[in-house]
C-alpha cells in the first residue's frame, strides 16, 4: 500500500512512522509511505498556506491554492490515491473502516490545521472526510497517525499472524476479552483455571462471555450494532440483572 500524507508538520511523522510494526512494513516493502510539507507549494515569498475566513469569524483557514497543488503533486505518481481528510467534520473512524481502507493501493491524507480547510478543497478533491473522535485536537497529524496505523495491520503480511488483525477488540464489534501469559499466579492474582484447562470449547465460551461483559460495562453502544445470538442475549440479560442489583 502507498500512503501520501500532506502536512505543514512532517517533522511530528519521524517517530510514529520509523518504529516498530509500521517500519518493519516499510522495511519490507509492504507499505511506502511519503511526506508532502503543503507549505513547500505556497508561492509567496513567506510560503503563507492560511489566511482570515470570508465572512469574519476567529481563528484562521487553509488556502486552496497550496492544498490543490500539493493534492495535484502527489497524483502525479498516486493516479488512482482515494483522497482522504481528516477532520472533525468526518464520519467516525472505525475497526470496519480500517479494513476498508486497507483494499485500497494508494491513500493520501491531508492533515487539516486551524479552523479547517477552505471548501473548494473538499469539493475538488475530498473522497472522504474522516474522524478519531467527538473532540477537537490542534491538527490532523496524530489522527492521520492514528489511521494509518490501524489500516496497516490489515495488510497481508504485515503482522507476524495472520488472524492477529482479525482477533482484536472490535474485530466481531465487540471489545476483546482479558489476556493472560505466565507466569500462572502473581502477587496472588492467578490466571482464570479454564484457560489452564485445554478445554478449547470452555475456553471460547469464557471469551466470549468476557468480551460480552467488557462491551457491556465499557462501550454499550457497540451491542446495539451486533446481530447476537440467543445465548448471547441471554448472558448478557444475566449481566444486566446482576449490574442493577
Amino acid at each position: 500500500m502507498k500512503f501520501d500524507i500532506l502536512t505543514l508538520f512532517p517533522a511530528m511523522f519521524d517517530g510514529p512512522l520509523t518504529e516498530s510494526i509500521i517500519r518493519r512494513a516499510v522495511e519490507n516493502g509492504y507499505v511506502d509511505i511519503r511526506l508532502h510539507n503543503i507549505r513547500d507549494y505556497a508561492t509567496d515569498r513567506h510560503r503563507v498556506v492560511d489566511d482570515a475566513p470570508y465572512g469574519g469569524g476567529d481563528g484562521m483557514v487553509m488556502k486552496v491554492e497550496p492544498l490543490a497543488a500539493c493534492i495535484e503533486a502527489a497524483k502525479r505518481d498516486r493516479p488512482a490515491a482515494r483522497v482522504v481528510l481528516t477532520t472533525p467534520r468526518g464520519r467516525v473512524f472505525r475497526h470496519d473502516i480500517a479494513r476498508e481502507l486497507s483494499r485500497e493501493s494508494e491513500l493520501i491524507f491531508i492533515c487539516g490545521r486551524y479552523e479547517g480547510v477552505d471548501e473548494r478543497v473538499r469539493e475538488l478533491f475530498v473522497d472522504d472526510e474522516l474522524s478519531i473522535g467527538d473532540f477537537v485536537m490542534t491538527g490532523g497529524e496524530l489522527a492521520a497517525m492514528a489511521m494509518i496505523d490501524a489500516i496497516t495491520r490489515f495488510i497481508p503480511g504485515v503482522l507476524g499472524s495472520a488472524g492477529s488483525a482479525e482477533s482484536d477488540s472490535f474485530a466481531d464489534g465487540l471489545l476483546e476479552y482479558p489476556q493472560y501469559t505466565r507466569p500462572a499466579e502473581f502477587r496472588g492474582l492467578r490466571v482464570p483455571d479454564v484457560l489452564l484447562s485445554g478445554n478449547h470449547a470452555e475456553i471460547s465460551r469464557w471469551r466470549r462471555r468476557k468480551s460480552l461483559e467488557k462491551t457491556l460495562q465499557t462501550r454499550p453502544d457497540l451491542l446495539a450494532w451486533q446481530a447476537l445470538g440467543r445465548a448471547d442475549r441471554e448472558y448478557l440479560a444475566e449481566l444486566k440483572r446482576a449490574f442493577s442489583q
